[in-house]
């Protein structure tokens, strides 16, 4: 099979070559390439916008890494609830929101967004930095309605394998994991996260 990665291509032509310089702009080794050239760049962009999908799902699940540390045993439902109310008490900015499970967690910008609306000039559109966290708070509230992506904390395994987790995306593959939704309904759920399962 050739070779595809940029570097390598351009090591196989300037082997051949010898020289870069003289090349004509369409040639087969010109060619060869601009084609390596495109193919990291479209590896590279699938891999940061892999990355950016992947964070907010990073974030959630090392509070929880970090909250079970200090627990031996399998949580029950309602201990479940009240580390589920941590968490959103932890990310929220005002008080002023009734107490339910996902809601604080999901609304934890608004005090951020009223803020950047006050300072806007009447009649002006919003700023990006606006537009991305009612972004958020807007893809949040529908993840709470069909339910709360997180580890199956009930399960004696699976806070084991939390507590020794280690940071990375794949190493959770090995956890079992649940939606909770708005109502408390809890149901299995697989990783990495997908839709409604």
């Amino acid at each position: 099979m050739p070779s595809v990665s940029l570097s390598k291509v351009h090591k196989n032509i300037s082997r051949k070559r010898g020289s870069m310089d003289s090349m004509h702009e369409n040639s087969r080794d010109a060619k060869r390439l601009r084609r390596a050239g495109s193919r990291e760049e479209r590896l590279s962009h699938h891999a940061s916008m892999t990355l950016k999908a992947r964070q907010p799902y990073l974030e959630r699940i090392h509070y929880f890494h970090e909250a079970v540390q200090s627990i031996e045993e399998p949580l029950s439902d309602d201990q479940l609830s009240e580390m589920i109310l941590k968490y959103v008490h932890h990310h929220e900015h005002s008080l002023r929101a009734p107490r339910l499970i996902g809601y604080r967690c999901i609304h934890r910008d608004e005090g951020e967004i009223a803020q950047l609306k006050s300072e806007r000039r009447k009649g002006r559109p919003p700023t990006r930095r606006e537009e991305l966290l009612n972004q958020r708070t807007e893809t949040e509230e529908k993840e709470f309605k069909t339910g709360f992506w997180l580890p199956e904390l009930g399960d004696a395994d699976v806070l084991h394998a939390l507590k020794h987790w280690n940071r990375h995306w794949a190493g959770l593959s090995s956890l079992k994991f649940i939606r909770i939704t708005q109502e408390g309904v809890k149901q299995a759920s697989s990783f990495p996260p997908k839709g409604m399962s």
